[in-house]
């Protein structure tokens, strides 16, 4: 094989790379669900009611149709 056709062969090769940022903002269930966090619940707590804070304080499932895109972004954790 020359350097011109290796060199090609290598630059096709499909990525497997974890995206980090997509990997530390959900989490794999055991059945293969991803979760994720509930937003807006860093600051201005006082304003917000109990209720609401309780329901925050819980992992919510992501949508079917996000979480196909969010599995290719991390290859590993499947």
């Amino acid at each position: 094989m020359t350097g011109a056709a290796l060199l090609r062969a290598v630059l096709f090769l499909p990525m497997q790379k974890t995206k980090k940022s997509v990997a530390k903002r959900f989490k794999l269930t055991a059945t293969g669900k991803l979760m994720r966090r509930t937003p807006g619940f860093r600051h201005l707590l006082s304003a917000k009611s109990t209720k609401s804070k309780r329901r925050a304080s819980r992992d919510k499932l992501v949508a079917p149709g996000h979480a196909a895109a969010l599995k290719q972004c991390l290859p590993f954790l499947r």
